[in-house]
């Protein structure tokens, strides 16, 4: 008797066929045989460890692996939420790996990692939504890898009360949580989350703990028009986010939200330019930019900025 293979997104099992609508060519990943993507593949899955390269269905995934950067996610790899957009499983997620901080910690050493980004699956299973185990990780980096500087890319803790507090108290040196996408899109495309809890969780982080650099990021390409998006950069602006970045949204399969366009690099430059003109510390916006690509030389040009203003 054949085991029936459980559907990697329950949820959207029943929504209608969205055809994806083929890709221009400024949008081609690079593929790689380098010794480094191999090596770091190898350090991954030897650990048992989850990335969000992988979860996510990353177009970079072979360029930053190339480079031995990769995103670790912690939590297991099943989310408790279903958002419209995003290609990491959906269901009931399992204990916790009391042994992950460590294993974490561990291949951050062997990559030799000078900067480490570290995201989870929204975990609302758990009474402070996983921010205990996000500070046991931030904390054991530090122990193993002192020199490391630390990226965290969190979920919101929507109705998890001050738990968030507890992922700044480990201090990470940045400190990124994702808008997404415009307010109106929201019931549709991120249904579980809140667009002003966002902004709330942002311009608290930054409250609490003056020196760490906040970050955000759109996704454009969904349906969004360019007042919104206008609109979504001057209200992370006002929750004094540093960092803005800006990529294309791409459909990863037939049952999720219909792509609606792919933006030009030329509307990506000039995005990029508005937000610059706003004032963020610093931008990125392409179409292949994701939150955390390039994390690491740009967490460099933001320590840079931060000097150059003082």
């Amino acid at each position: 008797m054949t085991q029936k293979i459980k559907p990697r997104h329950p949820e959207k099992v029943k929504n209608p066929i969205n055809p994806i609508k083929k890709k221009p060519e400024w949008i081609r990943s690079k593929l790689s045989n380098s010794k480094e993507f191999f090596l770091t593949k190898t350090i991954v899955n030897k650990n048992n460890l989850i990335t969000v390269c992988q979860e996510a269905n990353c177009p970079n995934i072979t360029e930053c692996w190339s480079k031995r950067h990769a995103t670790f996610m912690i939590m297991g790899d099943t989310c408790t939420r279903a958002c419209a957009f995003c290609d990491v499983k959906t269901g009931k997620p399992g204990k916790l790996d009391e042994f992950e901080p460590v294993k974490i910690a561990q291949a951050v050493k062997k990559l030799n990692l000078k900067h480490v980004v570290i995201t989870s699956v929204d975990r609302d299973d758990l009474k402070d939504g996983g921010s205990n185990h996000f500070f046991e990780v931030i904390s054991q980096i530090r122990k193993t890898n002192p020199n490391t500087t630390i990226e965290v890319l969190t979920p919101d803790f929507l109705r998890k009360g001050e738990a968030y507090k507890k992922v700044l108290e480990a201090n990470p040196d940045v400190f990124n949580h994702n808008i997404e996408t415009v307010p109106s899109l929201y019931l549709k495309v991120r249904p579980g989350s809140r667009y002003f809890a966002s902004l709330e969780l942002l311009k608290n982080a930054k409250k609490i703990n003056k020196k760490v650099f906040t970050k955000s990021g759109i996704m454009v390409g969904l349906g969004e028009n360019k007042d919104e998006i206008l609109q979504v950069m001057d209200d992370l602006k006002a929750a004094d986010v540093d960092f803005l970045t800006i990529g294309q949204y791409l459909q990863p399969s037939v049952k999720h939200f219909p792509l609606d366009r792919y933006y030009t690099p030329d509307e990506f430059e000039e995005l990029g330019n508005i937000a610059k003109a706003k004032g963020f510390l610093l931008v990125s916006s392409s179409p292949l930019t994701r939150s955390s690509y390039h994390a690491d030389e740009d967490f460099a040009k933001l320590q840079q900025k931060r000097i150059n203003i003082h």
